[in-house]
């Protein structure tokens, strides 16, 4: 009886130290290669996903003409910048592509992002300069996430979710950005993977 107590005892403080050593360690859901892109800023700039690499960023899908689910979504990435500042990480990106890029210019995404009380504005890439067939499938192919235009209207139907991609341009995990967003969660899983690729 002794032995298998003992046995029992061992066996749970190898379980809580190999717990503790995977403490505050990354661990992402997929593995989704971004495919190569050279898109154009709210500034009017080029970025590219080469330009992206190196830092941890994370992706949304919004437009300017939105008139259900993208303000909230925009409201929460700004709640979320403001978390991330009062946790003091500093090397991330927040991207930002346009599901309509026949209406969204680099000046209609600079002002839709004026519309938000943003943290740090320099940390934002509001993308378009694109076809709307490219976007869709890029979106499709990176994250497996739908873009369709609606031809009967102006809306565009998206996913809502917030991707977090990592330095090589990997995306290795999802997250609700519409309602009930983890915001800790997102905000511990950035700093975990930056520290990892450190």
């Amino acid at each position: 009886m002794r032995k298998l107590l003992s046995f029992t005892a061992l066996a749970l403080a190898a379980a809580l130290l190999l717990g503790a050593c995977n403490a505050g360690k990354f661990q992402g859901d997929f593995n989704w290669k971004v495919q190569p892109f050279e898109f154009t800023d709210q500034h009017g700039e080029k970025v590219s996903l080469d330009d992206l690499k190196g830092h941890v960023w994370l992706a949304q899908f919004v437009f300017t003409n939105c008139d259900s689910v993208c303000p909230p979504m925009m409201f929460n990435m700004t709640e979320l910048q403001d978390r991330i500042k009062d946790k003091g990480i500093a090397d991330y990106k927040i991207v930002s592509f346009s599901v309509d890029p026949d209406h969204d210019t680099p000046e209609a995404l600079q002002d839709y992002l004026d519309m938000f009380d943003v943290a740090d504005e320099s940390k934002w890439e509001m993308l378009t300069g694109y076809k709307q067939e490219d976007i869709g499938n890029f979106a499709v192919k990176s994250f497996k996430t739908p873009v369709i235009d609606d031809p009967n209207s102006d809306q565009v139907t998206h996913g809502t979710s917030f991707f977090l991609v990592n330095q090589e341009g990997h995306a290795v995990k999802s997250y609700d950005g519409y309602v009930d967003v983890p915001f800790d969660i997102i905000t511990e899983d950035m700093e975990a993977l930056i520290k990892e690729g450190k």
